[in-house]
């Protein structure tokens, strides 16, 4: 592996975790009303898109990323229309 492949996988990682800290904040206040739908649904059309595009190109990283992303988007987008 090289270490621009090694550099591509870390920042997939950061990326990736991004939104832990939300998920961890709605889940434990059992409350999404602050969060905007829009927003949530915008995140899950563009993980959608460049996963086509990861998948295309064959980009682990990227792949990665957005499966994390799209992972956590979509358990904001469970909580946002549980705890309405």
């Amino acid at each position: 592996m090289e270490w621009i492949e090694i550099i591509g996988i870390i920042g997939a990682i950061l990326s990736g975790i991004t939104f832990f800290p939300q998920v961890y904040r709605t889940w434990k206040l059992k409350s999404a009303k602050e969060l905007s739908l829009t927003m949530i649904l915008i995140i899950l059309l563009s993980n959608v898109i460049w996963l086509i595009y990861a998948f295309n190109k064959s980009d682990m990283a990227i792949i990665y990323a957005n499966f994390f992303v799209g992972s956590c988007a979509l358990t904001i987008l469970y909580f946002k229309l549980k705890y309405k």
